[in-house]
């Protein structure tokens, strides 16, 4: 479930600012920054502890770097020494994937960009370059693009092939167009592609993965762009062909979602065949309860198909609808597929809230929408 910078997400009651900053992981932070010269520790996990509630997640990095920058030098240079000399040991370069890194190791991302940014450019990216080999510095990076373009850009060039792939991913995640939480940067969404035009062929998931995600984000901007530059990057053979298609289904997943024939396309699918379909579901269910999705498609040719299904939500402000996967599957004379899921209707969700009333469910195979059946959602038994 996505998360919002408030720190709330998980179901009632759960914190993820709480889970990621309390007693004891600013009690690590504390023992990192103990081995600076004239740092107490004790006083620091006093005034951070004490400070920690009522904000929420961004706000206690801010809060935490605050305390921090308390007792460094003011002198940015020397600052800059001193949180590399409290830095924990790089993130293990042996692994290839889910290694983030922790929220806590943050505060030198934000000290450079609170204190570097203007008139320490160059020792502040040096900075940035240690921290995210500890925690993504995805955030950090975007007021040097904002503030510096060229010569930040200039930088990614060179990390684009560092030897280090925290680094590299810095270069793809820090420059999305539309990354989570993330202040907005005034790049041109296509200038990043020289990077992506490198980074597609890491032989690493994390670093791919924040290629593919990154695409995505361009596909919502430049649509156009983003089929033509995959099906350049396959037939550059770069990438391992199962990686790379891979990377392609995962940049594309929002075109697929709104149809576009060349993403379609590109993933094999065709959108000039006729199809036949119909949808089954319940006349009615209750919130908390599993709706179950049937769909039955069929086609005169031998077609392979990818569907997906909107649900058309009720509220009393008008109707919302979003996009959720079924399958996929070969269809041809004779040779129909039926494809089933049970769609959860949460009522504790957090993110979207259900309203009893009339909904509908529209079937979308290689693009087309094929079918559509509705039913009445009900109140939570008791309710």
């Amino acid at each position: 479930m996505a998360r919002g910078p408030d720190g709330q997400g998980g179901g009632a009651g759960f914190s993820l600012a709480d889970q990621l900053f309390n007693e004891g992981t600013v009690a690590d932070l504390a023992r990192d920054y103990a081995v600076l010269s004239g740092f107490d520790a004790a006083r620091f996990r006093a005034q951070a502890v004490g400070g920690l509630t009522g904000r929420g997640l961004l706000e206690r990095l801010d809060w935490i770097a605050d305390c921090i920058e308390a007792q460094l030098p003011r002198d940015f240079p020397a600052m800059a020494e001193a949180l590399e000399a409290a830095m924990p040991p790089p993130l293990d370069p042996s692994r290839t994937d889910d290694d983030f890194g922790r929220f806590i190791h943050a505060v030198p991302g934000i000290l450079a960009a609170r204190h570097g940014l203007e008139d320490h450019r160059e020792r502040a990216l040096d900075l940035l370059h240690a921290a995210t080999q500890r925690f993504s510095m995805e955030f950090y990076i975007r007021p040097f693009l904002n503030r510096w373009p060229d010569e930040t850009l200039a930088r990614l060039d060179r990390w684009a092939q560092d030897d280090n792939y925290h680094v590299r991913r810095l270069v793809s995640e820090g420059t999305r167009p539309r990354l989570p939480w993330a202040r907005n940067i005034t790049l041109d969404p296509r200038v990043p592609l020289r990077f992506l035009d490198v980074l597609h062929a890491d032989p690493t998931r994390y670093v791919t993965r924040s290629v593919a995600n990154h695409m995505n984000d361009i596909g919502k901007l430049v649509p156009d762009l983003v089929p033509a530059r995959l099906a350049a990057w396959q037939r550059a053979g770069l990438q391992d062909a199962r990686e790379m298609a891979w990377i392609t289904r995962h940049a594309l997943r929002t075109a697929i979602e709104r149809g576009e024939p060349d993403a379609l396309a590109l993933l094999g699918y065709r959108t000039d065949g006729t199809l036949r379909a119909r949808l089954i579901l319940p006349g009615s269910v209750r919130i908390g309860e599993a709706l179950p999705v049937v769909a039955e498609i069929g086609a005169d040719a031998d077609l392979p198909v990818l569907a997906d299904y909107r649900l058309r939500f009720h509220r009393p402000t008008g109707a919302a609808e979003k996009v959720f996967k079924l399958g996929k599957g070969q269809v041809g004379p004779g040779a129909a597929l039926r494809l089933e899921k049970a769609h959860r209707l949460k009522g504790d969700a957090t993110t979207f809230r259900l309203h009893p009333g009339p909904h509908a469910v529209i079937l979308q195979v290689n693009g087309q929408d094929v079918a559509e059946a509705s039913f009445r959602l009900l109140p939570a038994d008791g309710v």
